[in-house]
């Protein structure tokens, strides 16, 4: 059906943007072999690494976000971008003269919003997908014109006035993620019968979350009731010696400090309760893999958007949140404690975010990709 269709991919800047673009771009390209894609990003973000490394084309327009905390250097920014603004239409015509597409779909970031406002009033069909529960400011406005709206979350709606129903799709999780066994991950880890407790910060590393599993570890650790695998991130480096200056063997074999995790499928899996932020794209994985987590959402994002996510896993019973201001190694430990005290509780977490988990959700933003390019 899409074969020898000519379709734009429009996103950027975050991974959280792109992967889930790449997975459906993946699909498509699997399916219908005849079908033409093309990227449209920015020069200067993530899309110029990750794209190309997928095997797709990439062309680029000028464009960047208005900064909303009153500075002098950000209203110098601010400037740049309606400056940029005010070319950035006629640049995305020509690309569409070029490559003349059949659908154009936006996966959020700045750079969408212009893409798809382009093609909304050239008549060409027109996708966006919005992957937090806190729809940001791009997919709000653009919401409002294209065709048809794809939520990862029903929650995200409320915040929206688009102008044709929305359909909720979830968020293109990893086939690895999607197909890991418990079992089989717990045994290639060597966990044994000991709970595992997973918590990571990201790939750069949260120095609040950092700081509190130093505690948690600090305490935890001497009783040799769990183990715990613990990804520093490229910020946290100084964990691993500060544990040992807190007496602790890093040479305990209940003990994994690492600065990334390249296997993620088999930790997440393998794990009895997973703490970190609540990105979409983790949230997602966490109910894939049917975990338990206690969420701390990074209150440095736009809209809060991390927040509003955590809830909607906290108000389905499937996770616990500790906003940052309230974080030490103290709540973090005692929440933890709390939470492998009580079973039942535990259980119900993972009963929880398994059935909140839409594992076919590549398989959703095709069609509607389909249907609406019919």
């Amino acid at each position: 059906m899409l074969n020898n269709k000519k379709i734009v991919f429009t996103t950027g800047g975050t991974g959280g943007h792109i992967n889930p673009a790449l997975a459906v771009a993946g699909e498509i390209r699997r399916k219908y072999p005849k079908a033409e894609i093309l990227f449209i990003g920015t020069s200067d973000r993530l899309e110029t690494k990750l794209v190309p490394d997928a095997g797709f084309e990439l062309r680029t327009i000028e464009m960047s976000g208005f900064q909303r905390k009153p500075s002098i250097q950000n209203l110098k920014k601010n400037l740049v971008t309606v400056k940029r603004l005010m070319t950035v239409t006629g640049k995305v015509r020509k690309i569409f003269a070029s490559f003349n597409p059949d659908i154009v779909i936006g996966f959020g970031g700045y750079v969408s919003g212009p893409v798809v406002r382009t093609a909304a009033k050239m008549g060409i069909p027109t996708v966006i997908h919005e992957q937090n529960a806190f729809p940001g400011v791009t997919n709000k406005a653009l919401a409002k014109m294209v065709d048809k709206v794809m939520l990862t979350s029903a929650e995200a709606e409320k915040h929206m006035q688009p102008k044709n129903p929305v359909e909720v799709t979830g968020l293109p999780v990893r086939h690895e993620i999607v197909e890991a066994d418990r079992d089989f991950s717990r045994a290639e880890l060597g966990v044994g019968d000991k709970p595992l407790i997973l918590s990571m910060g990201g790939s750069l590393g949260a120095r609040t979350i950092n700081d509190a599993m130093v505690e948690v570890i600090k305490k935890l650790q001497p009783e040799h009731r769990f183990r715990f695998i613990h990804a520093t991130g490229k910020f946290g480096t100084w964990v691993p010696d500060k544990l040992k200056e807190n007496g602790v063997d890093l040479e305990d074999k209940d003990l994994d400090i690492r600065e990334y995790i390249n296997n993620m499928d088999v930790c997440m899996s393998a794990a009895d309760i997973i703490i970190g932020r609540s990105g979409a794209s983790t949230l997602s994985e966490l109910q894939a893999t049917a975990s338990a987590s206690i969420l701390i959402p990074s209150p440095n994002v736009t809209e809060n958007h991390q927040y509003h996510n955590a809830m909607t896993l906290v108000n389905r019973g499937a996770a616990e949140i500790i906003e940052e201001k309230d974080l030490t190694g103290d709540v973090l430990t005692n929440k933890i404690l709390e939470l492998f005290n009580d079973e039942n509780k535990l259980a119900s977490m993972r009963k929880n975010a398994k059935e909140m988990a839409i594992l076919d959700a590549t398989d959703r933003i095709v069609k509607i990709i389909e249907d609406t390019i019919k």
